[in-house]
């Protein structure tokens, strides 16, 4: 939609065929992300192919590479889709990370659970919104998620003392020109986003080490469009990386309240190599995640969400509303991002109708 907004057509490569972007784009290429030749078809129409989702195969983006530019490159999301290589990747970069392991095998996950102590233990690809990981305390626990998972392999982190969540999105260009948003201060229940607020509250001092961390990661990666750089505060004061994502992200679709430039019209102007937009803050808001699991009963009460001041809704045209799937969100904007984060709270609460 930022794309059509700024006179750009849209060709779009998805699995599903009722997608929500077939409404929007002039052609829709439904095949799986495993189909290069169909993410060749796709490139051959366009000018410059991006994505919203790191799980593509390597040989579909090199198919697309092949023909028109891909932003991010392929070296850039290939390190990024696999967290074991996105880690290592940090590692060898000295990037500050909370201790973990590369496993392979359910013993070298008991050995690293061992080792470590608390952990979560995660599948290296796919699984993401708290999927494909597991909680574990113990070595014989950590045997057993191993198997669980069935992934060939998993990455152990060690449980730490976070104080809060932050993230920060980078928009960068090909001629390495960027932005960094200010901090966001997320909330995740079971591994998934519930809230997002920003500004995020955090000490000027920290909000500038994390917007530095999150612009060399980005240059040193070569992403050109943007980098979501999710990171932990310790309560003594580290600032830690925790993942990253190469596209546009949950924690900043309140970017479109806060900000002159959302992420999405952000990621239009790298990618097409347009001057950057401002990323300062210009209004506090915040963000509240819609999940399936909320339609199990009846269709949520809209309406009465957005008698609330400072309100909208935001939904993204899925068919299915499975419980855990990301249907849509809420957002508010206010003049602190308290009373921005009570609104959005007070609009989530106000969906289900009450009690008879």
């Amino acid at each position: 939609m930022a794309a059509r907004t700024l006179g750009y057509d849209v060709r779009v490569l998805d699995p599903e065929q009722d997608c929500p972007a077939r409404g929007v784009a002039t052609t829709t290429i439904t095949a799986p992300w495993a189909d290069a030749e169909a993410a060749a078809e796709l490139a051959r129409g366009c000018a410059a192919v991006t994505l919203e989702i790191e799980q593509i195969p390597r040989p579909s983006l090199e198919a697309v590479a092949n023909v028109a530019p891909l932003y991010p490159g392929v070296e850039a999301v290939y390190t990024i889709q696999d967290r074991a290589r996105q880690k290592q990747w940090l590692a060898a970069h000295q990037f500050p990370l909370g201790p973990f392991a590369t496993v392979m095998d359910a013993a070298a996950t008991a050995d690293a659970v061992r080792a470590l102590g608390p952990s979560i233990v995660k599948s290296a690809m796919g699984g993401y919104d708290g999927r494909g990981q597991v909680r574990v305390r113990t070595a014989e626990q950590g045997h057993a998620a191993f198997e669980q998972l069935r992934a060939p392999v998993c990455v152990v982190e060690a449980f730490l003392d976070i104080e809060t969540e932050i993230s920060v999105l980078v928009a960068r260009r090909a001629d390495s020109t960027s932005v960094a948003y200010p901090p966001s201060r997320n909330v995740h229940t079971d591994g998934v986003l519930t809230w997002a607020v920003t500004p995020s509250g955090v000490p000027d001092a920290l909000a500038m080490r994390a917007m530095s961390l999150a612009r060399d990661i980005a240059s040193a990666l070569d992403v050109v469009g943007l980098l979501a750089v999710e990171m932990f505060i310790l309560r003594d004061g580290q600032l830690l990386v925790n993942e990253l994502a190469p596209r546009p992200h949950n924690t900043y679709h309140h970017s479109e309240r806060a900000n002159p430039t959302s992420q999405f019209e952000q990621l239009v102007r790298a990618i097409c190599n347009l001057p950057l937009g401002s990323v300062e803050i210009v209004r506090p808001a915040a963000i509240h995640n819609l999940l399936g699991d909320l339609w199990t009963n009846a269709t949520p009460d809209f309406a009465n969400a957005m008698a609330i001041p400072g309100v909208r809704v935001h939904l993204y045209g899925k068919k299915e509303a499975r419980p855990g799937r990301k249907m849509g969100h809420l957002s508010a904007d206010g003049d602190t991002p308290e009373q921005a984060l009570d609104r959005v709270l007070e609009a989530y609460r106000a969906l289900a109708p009450p009690c008879q």
